[in-house]
């Protein structure tokens, strides 16, 4: 085998979405969600989705997702069960998260707040039925899951996701148990099925459907990493233990003395294919936090008279920088959430008068000129 990069941590491309409803439009302009009792699988690869209609059902359309993504193709599929595969490692992402206009607002483990490293804020501001509110007001339980779909065309994984009470709960008894047997090793055949339940509640009968994982083996089998189909390697594969090659970019962030520092850290984490949607939305807020902070610090110097950097100015030598302006929308968006929070904008707030001055488009569908501009148009009417 040719060489390898050892500092990387390798992982399957995302090839789509396996879903479980849609949205449709009302009269009041807003989206309605729609339940489906069949699985839906989505993907920017026509062929992918016309693998999946021929096996399980459906008629293939050409959808478009909310917040004004890119075309994709989908198909509403006649199975209730679809057959797949764990990945090695852990195939398994839950948080508490809030979503905006403008990104990821708030993503917590129920003890902590990510983004902001505070305690978790639904708790704190709602007290312990937070849960009961709306996601208007608070987090909503989200839980990811990854797998293999062994029958369809490309290499990588399918992402299902849920907000369901129930799936939050049994997901990580079922996952933790075959981790507990086989160490991450090797790929675990499982079903993916959509059940109906009910629950009486005030008085009242409510159906809803809840993704259940089904692991194709026994208690015995899962505990003692015997499951059929598994092909367990003795040791774990090199990408998935990197000893101690793995980097905690976040805490690195954290420690960075300036924002430009933290952002070359964001950097580093992209290019070394280590970038996932959760580490983002955190190097971003350090990042804002730190150039925010910066801001500060400068506006408290200028109002605290001219000549308190005198004398380290007399010994500096003028530097000529050269100005790049880079062409990652992500880049750019950090220093817009940046100038954005000096004016004490919310997520909201920001999204809003980002869609106001370019034609409806929301910030995270934006191209590098229309942020840039949006950039410019911040930092000269600050000026």
């Amino acid at each position: 085998m040719a060489g390898r990069l050892l500092n990387l941590q390798r992982q399957a491309a995302e090839l789509g979405r396996l879903r479980t409803g849609w949205s449709v439009p009302t009269d009041k302009g807003r989206n309605r969600p729609v339940k489906s009792e069949t699985w839906i699988v989505s993907s920017h690869d026509r062929s992918r989705v016309d693998a999946a209609a021929e096996m399980w059902g459906g008629k293939v359309e050409r959808w478009s997702p909310q917040g004004n993504h890119p075309d994709q193709w989908r198909v509403i599929t006649e199975a209730t069960t679809i057959e797949a595969l764990f990945p090695p490692g852990d195939p398994l992402s839950q948080y508490n998260e809030m979503w905006t206009g403008g990104g990821c607002a708030r993503r917590c483990d129920g003890i902590t707040e990510k983004l902001s490293k505070k305690p978790c804020i639904c708790l704190d501001r709602h007290g312990e039925n937070w849960y009961l509110l709306g996601p208007q007001q608070v987090c909503r339980a989200t839980s990811r899951i990854k797998v293999y779909l062994p029958d369809l065309p490309g290499i990588g994984v399918w992402r299902a996701e849920t907000h369901g009470f129930y799936a939050a709960n049994e997901w990580p008894g079922v996952v933790d148990m075959v981790l507990s047997g086989t160490g991450g090793r090797g790929v675990i055949p499982v079903g993916m099925r959509i059940e109906q339940r009910q629950r009486l509640a005030e008085g009242k009968t409510k159906k809803f459907p809840v993704v259940v994982v089904e692991v194709r083996a026994t208690a015995r089998q899962a505990l003692t990493g015997t499951i059929p189909g598994a092909e367990l390697s003795p040791v774990p594969p090199a990408h998935l233990a990197l000893e101690g090659s793995t980097r905690d970019y976040a805490a690195e962030a954290r420690r960075a003395a300036t924002a430009d520092a933290a952002l070359k850290i964001y950097r580093e984490a992209e290019a070394a294919g280590d970038m996932t949607d959760e580490l983002k939305a955190e190097l971003v807020a350090i990042g804002t936090a730190k150039r925010t902070a910066e801001a500060k610090a400068a506006n408290s110097t200028k109002t605290g008279g001219k000549n308190m950097n005198a004398a380290n100015a007399a010994e500096e030598e003028p530097i000529d920088a050269e100005i790049v302006e880079d062409d990652d929308p992500e880049v750019i968006w950090f220093e817009i959430v940046s100038e954005a929070g000096e004016r004490g904008w919310s997520a909201d707030q920001l999204a809003r008068q980002f869609a106001a001055r370019n034609g409806g488009v929301a910030p995270d569908s934006a191209e590098a000129t229309q942020l840039r501009r949006f950039l410019a148009d911040l930092r000269e009417a600050a000026a």
